[in-house]
């Protein structure tokens, strides 16, 4: 393939939000063009006005972004080729397709939903492949025009050969021969004016100079159309590359909703980072030349060549993306990671929107004791939920008891934990460690057996970080209440306990 400047284009139709697979397009749309020295191009395809989503162009732009794909054409980055909304364009459609049917490649079809149903029965009962049966295909001049100037309603439909094969070429898959009676006389106009995809996407490519096309393998059935397309109207077809689809993790079937998040937005709102999220795409279908697996975008516009764009299916697994997901969160500085935990805290009503600059700086120093702890940013709430809140719910009996504690024993041995925490001045994590260990030995306990207890009042929780981190990062003031609190929920047990 050339490696000249290329223009590329990432062409969404907004009748969703944006897909993950459609994400991985645009990355290798990205990475061409910066490779290249060209263009990347975005072009909102939106004339299924049936589907449209109203608040999908948005979602689109915003997860682009998100991922740290700019474009240099489309909408906010305006352009000379544009309008880049295809409902801004058609105008330009109807111009071409009229143009098909003068030059004779294309006809007005004035064919009822109801005939057309009917067709469909009967070629299905009959065992026939489906497909328009060209009833329009030889309508005279005057029959055409006596039926437009009845108003009747019509759609333009290409003239497809009725004999012969056309060849395509995919920059990865090689040349394809498609058998012209395999293709029904495709519509280019519909009825409501505005275009199919084929026409669209066909005529804004060659407007927009697009060199290359970057799209799933599903299109690869169109491309017979394409390039009959291009070949009625005179012009060179871009180079096509068709990426493999995405497999469902248990590699049975395509990839769908009922196998968990596919839009780009859930990955980010499950607490994804987007270096992350990058990184896995870049991998699924196309492999380095070396076996480098981490990669920043710099490093992938390096790496990144088309020829290494695989053509089978690809899984798609969560579990090497929660691995790379937390392999970058342990790569940010503390300050960042609590600056991308910080929205999901504010969700969960832990911290306040804004966020004062002190309770910012106590969340910039819990960040050491979870990031080795947390895969996803999601998991920041259960990491750090108990530094934030005054007051946590009384823990179960069962947990600060352990396997062996007695409620005699694990009552006496906090209650002497909170009278010696009361009555240190330093509470560092040092001094908090000499303390503890010499509590101890002065009660004859293993360490464990004063840790365990003193770690479940204080959080709720047994897996935790280090003990002698969190009683400091806690402070005196919160500790000290939740100690009393676990002291008082053994005490009622011994209660109950006593009066059965």
């Amino acid at each position: 393939m050339s490696m000249d400047a290329v223009r590329v284009r990432f062409a969404p139709s907004p009748t969703g939000y944006l897909h993950i697979g459609g994400a991985r397009t645009a990355l290798y749309d990205w990475l061409l063009a910066r490779k290249t020295g060209g263009q990347f191009i975005l072009r909102i395809e939106d004339t299924d006005r049936n589907r449209y989503v109203a608040d999908a162009v948005q979602d689109i732009k915003d997860s682009l972004r998100w991922l740290g794909l700019d474009w240099d054409e489309g909408p906010d980055a305006g352009g000379e080729v544009g309008p880049y909304f295809q409902s801004e364009r058609l105008n330009i459609y109807q111009k071409y397709a009229t143009q098909l049917v003068e030059a004779g490649k294309a006809y007005y079809c004035f064919c009822t939903p109801e005939r057309l149903e009917e067709m469909r029965k009967k070629q299905e009962q009959a065992g026939e492949p489906s497909g328009y049966d060209r009833h329009c295909r030889e309508l005279s001049a005057e029959e055409v025009e006596k039926k437009l100037a009845a108003g009747q309603k019509y759609v333009i439909r290409f003239k497809v050969p009725l004999t012969g094969k056309t060849q395509v070429h995919d920059e990865l898959r090689g040349e394809m021969v498609f058998d012209h009676q395999t293709l029904d006389d495709f519509v280019v106009l519909k009825s409501d004016g505005f275009p199919t995809y084929h026409l669209a996407s066909v005529v804004d490519d060659h407007l927009m100079g697009i060199s290359h096309v970057i799209r799933g393998e599903e299109w690869i059935i169109s491309l017979p159309r394409h390039f009959l397309l291009y070949a009625a109207f005179g012009w060179t077809p871009p180079a096509f590359v068709h990426l493999p689809i995405f497999l469902a993790p248990d590699g049975k079937g395509k990839l769908s909703k009922r196998h968990g998040a596919t839009g780009v937005h859930e990955f980010k709102e499950k607490g994804y980072l987007p270096e992350a999220l990058v990184n896995f795409l870049l991998l699924l279908g196309w492999h380095p030349a070396t076996d480098q697996e981490l990669f920043t975008l710099d490093q992938a516009v390096e790496a990144f060549s088309v020829e290494r764009i695989n053509t089978s299916p690809v899984n798609f697994s969560l579990d090497k993306l929660d691995w790379f997901n937390g392999i970058y969160i342990r790569q940010l500085s503390h300050e960042e990671l609590a600056k991308r935990a910080l929205p999901f805290l504010q969700k969960d009503g832990l911290l306040p929107d804004p966020c004062p600059p002190e309770q910012f700086a106590y969340l910039v120093r819990l960040m050491p004791l979870v990031q080795e702890r947390i895969k996803l940013l999601s998991d920041i709430s259960d990491a750090v939920g108990y530094f934030l809140r005054e007051e946590i719910d009384p823990p179960a009996p069962e947990l600060l008891l352990g396997k062996k504690g007695t409620v005699e024993q694990v009552t006496a041995i906090l209650a002497k934990v909170e009278t010696v925490l009361s009555q240190t001045a330093d509470f560092s994590e040092e001094n908090l460690e000499r303390t503890l260990r010499a509590l101890a030995e002065e009660l004859q306990i293993k360490a464990g057996q004063l840790f365990m207890p003193v770690r479940v009042a204080v959080t709720g929780q047994t897996a935790t970080p280090g003990l002698f981190q969190l009683l400091a990062a806690l402070g005196q003031k919160k500790v000290l209440p939740r100690l009393k609190q676990a002291v008082a929920v053994l005490q009622q047990t011994g209660m109950e306990g006593a009066s059965t």
